[in-house]
């Protein structure tokens, strides 16, 4: 499974937001110089934690955004289901019921293989139901430090 670079760069300016809750609303031109990032594209990806609720978008020149709720309360699993979607990783489409395998037969459990990789999945999807944005921010409490001290350096 491989994710999209945004789900990466969400989870970061979140946990930036949530440094910078004081400076509210945090442009994208800051974000995006922050992190090195195309700004337009950074947007999108924002517009989209925006309209999943996890970002407020505040509009005008001294808009920007900021976490919608406490960090305590949004999951790396909200993050990752705005930005990619709900959608499962892995879809059986039970070929072993197709083609010269098959025999004309019809299995009555659901294939191992499905089966195992739903297991895996779940696993998967609770860790990150697990962890919030409030953990990865007391995770990396010194870069938080350096983003509130560094902040005001930023173009604006």
């Amino acid at each position: 499974m491989q994710m999209g670079e945004g789900v990466e760069w969400g989870l970061h300016c979140c946990v930036t937001l949530g440094w910078l809750n004081d400076e509210a609303p945090v442009s994208i031109r800051r974000l995006a110089a922050w992190f090195d990032l195309p700004p337009e594209y950074l947007k999108k990806r924002l517009q989209a934690l925006a309209k999943a609720g996890i970002l407020h978008s505040t509009p005008g020149a001294r808009g920007g955004f900021s976490l919608a709720r406490p960090p305590e309360r949004i999951t790396m699993m909200d993050v990752v289901t705005a930005l990619e979607g709900p959608a499962e990783a892995f879809r059986c489409t039970e070929i072993r019921q197709r083609g010269a395998g098959a025999e004309g037969g019809r299995f009555g459990r659901p294939c191992g293989i499905s089966a195992a990789m739903r297991r895996a999945e779940l696993a998967w999807r609770r860790e990150l139901a697990g962890r919030t944005i409030a953990d990865l921010m007391a995770d990396s409490a010194p870069a938080g430090e350096r983003t509130r001290r560094n902040y005001a350096r930023l173009p604006g």
